[in-house]
């Protein structure tokens, strides 16, 4: 079975992208038989410590975290870096989206404070923008790495996916309950006022987990990163260089 170690702690995360590996047929377990664990399901998890994302794009922080995991693990490690763009605010919140109410920094405050405080900044600086106006997307860059010298990694692959939508309207600045958030319960983060392509009714929050492993940005890049496990596993070929 081929294995791949998801750098993250969170096991919600090891969860979704497992589901989603599932849903793609070409990753299930006919045929590649693909298991994803996560960090702490690897003995001596402790003595992991997490890299410092000093990247300014998804692609460079993402190939950080999975070139630093694939050394302290000696496994062929996936990490992933996500967030919002909005095109109105010169596709910010960018890399910092989950801190965005702090400019980037980590001043301790607990998830659902700061997803409260991330929303309600993206909303202020969004006053007066029409709802044609507010384009956004969520995205989601997967890379793949292996250890290869002591104590080097060198990049397998990397791919990017992305979930188009606009940013809805404060119920202040509009009488149409469809364009108005933050709506639903499903989700996180910016999730309530993200409005998902193409019909533009429902937020993130409002998608079943079914529907959101099946439309976003993480299961579409997902999707493109599947072609180049089946090269790499199938034959023993390194994937090194390509899709950069």
């Amino acid at each position: 079975m081929l294995e791949l170690v998801l750098a993250t702690g969170n096991p919600h995360k090891v969860e979704e992208l497992r589901a989603i590996f599932a849903s793609i047929p070409e990753a299930g377990p006919h045929a590649l038989g693909l298991r994803v664990i996560g960090l702490k399901d690897l003995p001596g998890h402790e003595r992991f410590h997490e890299p410092k994302e000093t990247g300014t794009t998804f692609e460079q922080n993402a190939s950080i975290k999975a070139m630093s995991y694939a050394v302290q693990t000696g496994r062929i490690c996936l990490a992933d870096d996500s967030g919002l763009e909005v095109d109105a605010l010169n596709k910010r919140p960018g890399v910092i989206s989950s801190h965005y109410c702090t400019h980037g920094e980590e001043t301790g405050l607990s998830r659902e404070v700061r997803d409260q405080a991330n929303n309600n900044r993206v909303l202020f600086e969004l006053q007066g923008v029409p709802m044609m106006g507010r384009g956004a997307r969520f995205v989601c860059v997967i890379a793949l790495a292996e250890p290869f010298l002591p104590g080097e990694a060198r990049l397998l692959a990397r791919v990017r996916g992305e979930f188009e939508g606009r940013i809805g309207l404060p119920a202040s600045e509009t009488d149409d309950s469809s364009l108005a958030v933050p709506r639903g319960s499903n989700g996180f983060g910016y999730d309530p006022l993200f409005l998902a392509a193409p019909e533009f009714s429902r937020t993130g929050a409002e998608l079943s987990p079914a529907e959101k492993n099946s439309l976003s940005h993480r299961a579409n890049a997902a999707r493109l990163l599947v072609p180049r496990l089946r090269a790499l596993f199938s034959d023993g070929a390194s994937l090194s260089g390509s899709g950069m």
